[in-house]
């Protein structure tokens, strides 16, 4: 959530009286993230965040944002985009640039978070991707298998021989297993794709809600599962699992999903392509970076670590 386009207070003002939510009273850049350009929009009736896309297209946006419309409505817990008041529509343009505004959830994000916190969590994601399944519109996940594939060779040349062979033969993997039967057989629906600890609130144990949903796409469920373990299940030290998050948060899921078979015996194969997903992009974010203010590229080697934890010790599913 860096700000790749500066946005006037001239320009808030008048998006404000387009979209009915109350006189301005401030604007801020958001610190954080990569792909898009984020201000908290402060008005009279409250705080929202206004959301500039920097990347995906005005024919690609809808996807997103009618997602949380029909998630927020089947009472998930997510940021429901906001209209134009004479149009209806919830893609806006500011400053030349496709844009939403979306309720800025209370609480604030678990980046400590501990096994009850992940029991909330499992149990919303397991209740997200259900309500997901009528959603009628349809968009594959664009940093899926396909953009791993083009993208590795450009990241390549970039890194030392060990590095880079780690890096091809887990893509080599990943193919092998993108081709099985038992990965054709997984059940799939719209996934955040991005559900990390800081794309989630909390006010103590209790999640307020989940939101930045646009990395979202149809993907494998299981694929959702296991980007969310790789993050909020782990000792960021290491990579390593903890396994008390990990139960904890399967647990609640199956609880109200229960997984199929197929999914047991792909999960640690899911839990590598959640890791190598990441660490594909993260290089190509450092490597290839962006001009932007607040812009702090992540560090690569995180889901390097990952990946090589996930190879060393698969987790064992309860």
């Amino acid at each position: 959530m860096a700000v790749f386009t500066e946005v006037s207070d001239k320009a808030a003002k008048a998006l404000l009286k387009r979209v009915p939510l109350g006189d301005f009273v401030s604007l801020r850049g958001i610190e954080g993230g990569i792909e898009n350009t984020n201000y908290f929009l402060t008005t009279s009736q409250g705080e929202y965040v206004l959301t500039l896309f920097e990347r995906l297209r005005a024919d690609q946006l809808p996807f997103y944002l009618y997602l949380m419309k029909h998630l927020a409505k089947a009472g998930v817990p997510v940021p429901e985009p906001q209209a134009d008041g004479k149009t209806g529509d919830i893609l806006l343009q500011v400053e030349g640039k496709p844009a939403a505004i979306v309720g800025k959830l209370p609480g604030k994000s678990q980046l400590a978070p501990q096994a009850a916190h992940c029991q909330s969590l499992g149990e919303v994601l397991a209740r997200m991707h259900q309500a997901a399944l009528d959603y009628p519109r349809q968009q594959p996940n664009l940093r899926g298998l396909p953009w791993w594939n083009e993208t590795v060779p450009v990241v390549l040349p970039y890194l030392d021989t060990a590095t880079a062979e780690l890096l091809r033969s887990e893509l080599a993997y990943q193919n092998h297993v993108a081709q099985s039967s038992a990965y054709a057989a997984l059940p799939r629906g719209p996934v955040h794709a991005d559900l990390f600890r800081d794309n989630a609130m909390f006010e103590g144990e209790t999640l307020t809600g989940i939101f930045d949903f646009y990395f979202a796409g149809v993907d494998t469920w299981l694929f959702d599962i296991a980007v969310v373990i790789n993050d909020w299940c782990i000792d960021l030290a290491t990579g390593a699992i903890d396994k008390a998050r990990a139960d904890a948060l399967l647990a609640a899921y199956q609880a109200v999903r229960p997984l199929q078979a197929c999914e047991r015996e792909l999960l640690n194969a899911m839990l590598r392509a959640g890791a190598l997903r990441f660490w594909i992009s993260r290089l190509w974010d450092f490597y290839l970076p962006r001009e932007a203010s607040l812009l702090k590229p992540h560090d690569p080697t995180h889901f390097e670590r990952v990946l090589r934890a996930r190879l060393a010790a698969p987790y064992h599913l309860i």
